[in-house]
């Protein structure tokens, strides 16, 4: 069987298990051994980060072309109105090419959210609202990019799921660990053949 862990990353803490400079890192988190992160999250965002001990199941859950979407909660500056939204929703022309399609919406704060250290920046005179975004790639800070480019950068950044996997039940900081089998399905399937 194989191992994976739902860690809530908090804010401030690196995707990765070592650092040269001493910034907080996984191993100060994870005490399950020979665990590698399934993907990354930057320092600055927070929320579902997945780990395991399997090479097939690592290389699955990263690779876009399993199709596994990613969910993140985004507090934005300002408040985008409906064709802001539509580009979101359309693709948006970064340095590095149109993004994908994406599911975009509005939504209400999440509710019951722990508060983050240091808290994020308020200013009297322009709102912020939250987006829901669900993309089907993973490029290098994408979903600030994204909110840049159409003119609201991002406040903060909770990614919530990843494919059925969900930040729920994790409080920061918190752990789930789940068994799976040795190999994803989508795998197995194409070695039998």
């Amino acid at each position: 069987m194989a191992r994976l862990i739902l860690f809530n990353k908090p804010y401030g803490v690196l995707s990765q298990f070592t650092d040269r400079t001493g910034r907080p890192t996984l191993a100060q988190w994870i005490s399950v051994p020979q665990v590698y992160p399934a993907g990354r999250l930057d320092r600055d965002s927070e929320g579902l980060l997945l780990l395991t001990d399997s090479g097939p199941w690592q290389a699955f859950i990263s690779d876009p072309r399993h199709a596994l979407g990613k969910t993140y909660w985004v507090q934005v500056e300002g408040e985008p109105d409906a064709a802001t939204l539509r580009a979101l929703t359309e693709g948006v022309a970064l340095r590095d090419g149109r993004t994908r399609p994406a599911r975009v919406r509005r939504m209400d704060p999440p509710t019951g959210l722990w508060p983050r250290e240091p808290p994020v920046r308020r200013r009297r005179h322009i709102p912020d609202c939250w987006l829901e975004i669900t993309l089907h790639e993973g490029r290098n800070r994408q979903v600030r990019r994204m909110t840049a480019a159409v003119g609201h950068p991002t406040l903060r950044l909770i990614r919530y799921r990843i494919g059925s996997w969900t930040l729920d039940g994790l409080a920061p900081g918190e752990q789930r660990l789940l068994t799976l089998p040795p190999r994803p399905a989508a795998t197995r399937k194409r070695r039998q053949r």
